[in-house]
């Protein structure tokens, strides 16, 4: 890794090199969808994909699936589309949503997609300003659900439903499949170089809507092929190995992934998020992506589950997680992975620490551990790769304490996504990781853009062959991300570390200022918070620029329990109702003490009230399908609990 005093650019390490060199046939590829005759002749045997809980539950060879994208391409161009045609895909994780995807790119066509589940307005508005001529669907009652005024209708060529009977006027699959001629379609990129075809539009992506009305990203397949090659430095799994998948397909960092993991010959098994737990120890995942909130959840049930154990039993179990915990500490900070550097003296004290407290981890790592990962993750997983916000040091801290190393990456819908990204042998908690290969990484000042230097605040820029070339019809939009020389700013604050590491440490747009002209980050606060066992979700808050106040999604039982230890009685409605001021008041001082044990913690970085509220879900539309939380919904919903904090 070589840096500046600004910038940090990626240089290969020898595993990299080794892990980029296995990815060779993806470097000689010149859009996505030509990996899937490599994959038949190498891999054709391997079990590529499956769907155990999908209406239709497929399972394919990579033979097989070769084949099914070969003739899906056939049929899309025996219905009529050309390259450059715009096709909406508007469904969830199934291998026919892969199917549709890579016969649509073998067809030259480009797939502007989203999931099943969003909004209808938004579902209509993609399709319109992506001007599709024709349009995917899952099921009949998501075409029933849409609508479409006439306009839209009279413009799209065909409508292909993926799953189910179909409506008139609507093909099912199988009909669709019908119509694939016995040739094969032609080549898309015929008398075209590889770089010309890789700058090629693939895809267009809708970025999340957190706020505002959502931008189409166009992503070419030079942008995704990156992804494909990079992410060997990260992970490097051999063709056979189980990967669980639970993101939504459509979603940028689940389908760069996807793309990754297929072009290494896995074995790819679909689930959702209620059948995890039981496809955990069926599929032994080796590999898995995953957001922050889903560890969040794994976690808490873990002390959920504890809490039930007989008092013996719950002290010896705590006790092997604190030592393993300050064994891990211990052992990070001996070799200086810490976010603020550690000297010497301190790395040999660090490792004395290590050794005092290794027999006793040892000892957990074989009898307790084991037995908790398979629990937990199907017992085989070596790569946890996080995206989607940053990890609670205290979740973090858990699962390095009983044995599964998250690695923890970054990146946005218009970078690919990933830019970078935590490694298996440099894994610093509470960083983003290390530049991903030919990705620059700057940090300038919100106000003025002077570049700043290692360990300083501000905006990050990034730079590299993933970034987007633009949004899709907003030129004003574009420039006010992207200059000239290719530097895209992310929106996010953070710093650099002098080995190249990113950390982040919030969102500009989040930022709130106090009238005493403080600015205030309210991710890490909110990362401390959740950290109670009170706590299931928390958003701060603050009205006409006073103090901080706190939305929060209580933890029913463990607050009952708690507010009978304070000698309160509580209702059996903890909606934070004007009779819960004692409990409020008590729970304020709790959350309060949370805060000051940051370290740095500052004293304008305290609560002057708090609210209890309804759970922030995607069905109730308070989070997007990747769990990030929309903030100006959530204001807007919770506009009179906001009032009640500070009318207090």
């Amino acid at each position: 890794m070589t840096s500046s005093a600004a910038q940090a650019t990626w240089t290969p390490t020898a595993q990299e090199r080794s892990a980029l060199a296995r990815q060779e046939h993806v470097q000689a590829l010149g859009r996505v969808d030509q990996i899937w005759p490599w994959l038949k002749r190498h891999h054709g045997e391997v079990m590529a994909v499956e769907a155990p809980h999908a209406t239709h539950a497929e399972r394919f060879s990579y033979r097989e699936l070769a084949d099914r994208i070969e003739r899906a391409a056939a049929a899309f161009v025996a219905l009529g589309l050309r390259s450059g045609d715009v096709v909406g895909l508007f469904a969830e994780n199934s291998p026919r949503w892969l199917v549709a995807d890579q016969g649509l790119m073998r067809a030259g066509a480009v797939d502007a997609v989203r999931g099943a589940a969003a909004p209808v307005e938004e579902l209509r508005y993609i399709l319109d300003d992506c001007g599709a001529v024709a349009l995917v669907v899952q099921n009949a009652e998501i075409w029933h659900r849409l609508d479409l005024p006439p306009q839209l209708r009279a413009r799209l060529r065909f409508v292909l439903q993926l799953e189910g009977e179909a409506p008139e006027g609507v093909l099912d699959f199988e009909a669709f499949l019908a119509h694939a001629d016995v040739q094969v379609p032609p080549d898309p990129d015929q008398g075209r170089g590889r770089e010309s075809a890789a700058i090629t539009t693939a895809t267009i992506l809708y970025t999340s809507g957190t706020t505002g009305q959502p931008k189409g990203v166009p992503l070419s397949h030079g942008n995704l092929l990156h992804q494909m090659r990079s992410l060997a430095c990260v992970a490097r799994p051999e063709p056979g190995t189980p990967v669980l998948s639970v993101l939504p397909i459509w979603h940028a960092y689940e389908r760069s992934a996807e793309y990754y993991f297929f072009s290494c010959a896995c074995s790819q098994s679909y689930t959702t998020i209620k059948q995890l737990k039981r496809d955990l120890p069926r599929v032994k995942p080796v590999v898995m992506v995953t957001v922050p909130r889903l560890w969040e959840a794994v976690q808490a049930g873990f002390e959920d589950v504890l809490k039930t154990f007989p008092a013996s039993r719950q002290r010896l179990l705590r006790a092997a997680l604190a030592n393993s915990s300050a064994y891990g500490l211990a052992r990070r900070r001996s070799r200086n992975l810490m976010l603020e550097p550690v000297r010497r003296r301190d790395r040999l004290a660090a490792r004395a620490e290590a050794l005092r407290r290794w027999p006793a981890h040892a000892l957990a790592s074989r009898l307790i551990w084991p037995k908790l990962r398979l629990q937990l993750s199907g017992g085989q997983l070596r790569y946890p790769i996080n995206g989607g916000g940053a990890i609670a040091p205290h979740v973090d801290a858990f699962f390095e304490a009983v044995g599964i190393e998250l690695l923890v990456g970054y990146g946005l819908t218009e970078t690919s996504p990933v830019v970078s990204c935590r490694r298996p042998w440099r894994n610093i908690r509470g960083s983003s990781g290390l530049p991903m290969p030919d990705t620059e990484f700057r940090i300038v000042d919100p106000d003025t853009r002077t570049p700043l230097g290692f360990r300083q605040r501000g905006v990050v820029l990034v730079r590299g062959p993933q970034v987007m070339a633009g949004y899709l019809g907003k030129p004003e939009a574009t420039a006010k991300v992207l200059d000239a020389d290719g530097w895209f700013d992310t929106g996010d604050l953070g710093m650099l570390l002098p080995d190249g590491s990113v950390v982040l440490t919030g969102r500009a747009k989040d930022t709130i200022v106090l009238s005493s002209g403080e600015n205030i980050e309210p991710g890490p606060l909110e990362e401390a918070l959740v950290a109670s066992d009170l706590i299931e979700q928390v958003m701060l808050v603050v009205q006409d620029e006073r103090q901080l106040g706190a939305l929060v999604v209580p933890r029913a039982a463990a607050m009952r329990a708690w507010a009978a230890d304070q000698g309160l009685q509580l209702a059996e409605d903890l909606g934070g109702s004007p009779g819960d001021d004692n409990l409020l008041r008590l729970l304020r001082g709790e959350l309060n003490r949370l805060l000051s044990q940051r370290p740095g913690s500052r004293a304008d970085e305290r609560l002057a009230g708090i609210a209890l509220v309804e759970p922030f879900s995607i069905e109730n539309g308070l989070l997007t399908q990747t769990l990030k939380q929309r903030r100006d919904r959530i204001g807007q919903r919770d506009a009179a609990a906001i009032r009640s904090i500070y009318s207090r």
